[in-house]
């Protein structure tokens, strides 16, 4: 691979990982942790998860017992609300408009209410928006370190059936986990897939160290389908079937 064909791959690689708000509104997908131990990796049991932005999630363990579900809609907005800071009137991603490059993906984003809904590990929003890999733009002046992470062995493969674009990162001194204290990528080379449709990062795999192995494998089930507010409540309400006779019960 040439320099310049290679400076290319890296930069398309970080303009995906700014994309994912534009490029999905609901997604539903099955998420698998890696935490290696002494003795060998322990692979956390499958979690199913429907997300509808900008904060409806409902998650289910591998046997279908309900271990969260919300709307997202539950969060009063008051007097408080309106006396708070300019943050909370930022737009939701969607109705705002970045600069995208020749290819479709974001070049730089524009300010907005960006994070996704998180259940128990932080991370969780981190993978389904990974920005914390790019930035929100390019830097003004490339020198060494001067990127978020460094970008390496781009290439074109395939994940859970889906077309994905994998490369090598190591992460620079200018590295800021979207989570405090909860970095999607380890210190040292990780191997990260993002999926090209949605560009979530659907895949880590710690490649140095004491945690080679650890990572995450999100296979995505769905993408844009419609979910109704019934998916992300605990209890949906039972409508009647109008088609079914009602019995009158006499004496």
């Amino acid at each position: 691979m040439s320099a310049q064909h290679s400076s290319s791959s890296e930069e398309t690689f970080r303009s995906l990982c700014r994309s994912s708000p534009w490029r999905w509104e609901t997604l539903r997908f099955t998420i698998t942790w890696r935490t290696p131990t002494e003795q060998g990796d322990d692979t956390a049991p499958p979690l199913t998860a429907w997300l509808r932005r900008p904060a409806a999630l409902r998650v289910e363990a591998a046997d279908g017992t309900l271990l969260h579900s919300t709307t997202g809609n539950e969060t009063s907005r008051d007097a408080l609300y309106v006396s708070a800071t300019r943050k909370s009137w930022l737009l939701a991603p969607r109705l705002v408009t970045p600069v995208y490059d020749d290819a479709g993906l974001v070049r730089r984003r524009p300010e907005a209410a960006y994070g996704e809904a998180v259940f128990g590990d932080p991370r969780w929003s981190s993978m389904l928006d990974p920005v914390e890999l790019a930035g929100n733009a390019p830097v003004a002046m490339v020198y060494p370190g001067a990127n978020r992470v460094e970008v390496a062995d781009v290439a074109e493969e395939t994940f859970a059936g889906r077309p994905v674009l994998a490369a090598t990162v190591s992460p620079n001194a200018s590295y800021e986990p979207a989570a405090p204290g909860r970095p999607l990528v380890g210190e040292g080379r990780t191997r990260v897939l993002l999926d090209v449709g949605t560009a979530v990062c659907v895949s880590t795999t710690a490649l140095d160290g004491p945690a080679r192995g650890a990572g995450h494998d999100l296979h995505i089930l769905g993408v844009d389908e419609y979910l109704t507010d019934d998916y992300f409540r605990a209890a949906p309400p039972e409508l009647s079937d109008v088609s079914r006779h009602v019995p009158w019960i006499v004496g």
